[in-house]
């Protein structure tokens, strides 16, 4: 029952924004204004909100931390040794890196409110306002590494501006400031908050059902199941021995495992075009380990029940 009750609400969202970029109820300038909304104002907010309002009781979430980040450099690494090995073209490089171990947020967070409830969510606030530093650089190096186009140095020197200025670590970061100094808020405030983060998750599915296109799956196939079976697979299971090692265990444990099986971020298209990296194999990735993910996430909920 807890793979409907969690996984069926998001299922359904997704396809839903699928559908009504189909019927063309809303089109490219709507989703981008959306994403833009979600990313810069909703979600944060809803980060700030859901860790900021409670008592930190975090001491599993840095070892979990800990865990998720030797994980993630771990498939990092496997990944590009993998497009040595193939080999896999400079141009398609950073793309199918991202592809690896960039993670959806936003379903993670849906999914999450549904399955393991508000202490949940605030470990998983604290983990991804974390990593995500990590995750970006980790991104970011590989990409310029392998771009052949001019001005890099201007690129990475934005680059870390647009880290520093990142709303959701932001956000994180402020949340837990404010849960350890003053721990609630008043109920104006409270009430406020709670309803604009009610927006925040049904308008970022949303989003990521209509931004799904499959017209770059048919020359991307290989590679975006290969880097789909390395977020949804091998990341799952290298998490499960780091988790071990590291000695982590009970909700701690679960939040972890259903992040290593969350899908591809639909951001590795952005991040792609912008560094010269190959866009169709981007939404190509996306598509599929989107698709695939709700096998992922439903076993680790089977496991966490």
């Amino acid at each position: 029952m807890i793979l409907l009750d969690a996984l069926f609400p998001v299922l359904a969202l997704i396809l839903f924004g699928a559908a009504a970029k189909h019927r063309r109820l809303i089109d490219g300038a709507f989703l981008r204004t959306s994403d833009r909304l979600v990313y810069f104002v909703f979600f944060p907010l809803m980060l700030f909100w859901k860790i900021g309002s409670a008592p930190l009781h975090v001491d599993d979430g840095w070892r979990s931390l800990s865990a998720s980040i030797l994980a993630v450099a771990a498939i990092c690494g496997l990944s590009l040794l993998y497009i040595r090995w193939r080999p896999v073209a400079p141009f398609q490089a950073g793309s199918f890196n991202q592809g690896c171990y960039r993670f959806n947020t936003y379903i993670g967070m849906a999914v999450l409110i549904n399955a393991f409830g508000e202490a949940g969510v605030q470990l998983y606030g604290i983990l991804i306002g974390l990593i995500i530093p990590v995750v970006n650089v980790l991104c970011v190096a590989v990409l310029i590494w392998y771009d052949t186009g001019d001005g890099t140095g201007n690129r990475l020197s934005t680059t870390v501006k647009n880290l520093v200025a990142n709303p959701l670590i932001l956000a994180c970061v402020g949340g837990i400031v404010y849960a350890r100094t003053v721990g609630s808020f008043p109920t104006p405030v409270d009430n406020t908050l709670k309803l604009m983060s009610q927006v925040t998750l049904p308008l970022a599915l949303f989003s990521v059902g209509g931004s799904l296109t499959f017209a770059s799956l048919r020359n991307n196939m290989g590679l975006a199941l290969a880097a789909a079976g390395f977020k949804l697979a091998v990341l799952p299971l290298l998490g499960l021995i780091c988790l071990w090692l590291f000695g982590v265990t009970g909700l701690a444990w679960k939040v972890s495992m259903l992040f290593f099986a969350l899908p591809t971020s639909t951001a590795i298209y952005i991040l792609s075009s912008q560094l010269h990296s190959d866009t169709e194999l981007a939404s190509a990735v996306i598509v599929v380990s989107t698709l695939f993910s709700f096998g992922s996430m439903a076993l680790v909920l089977l496991m966490a029940a």
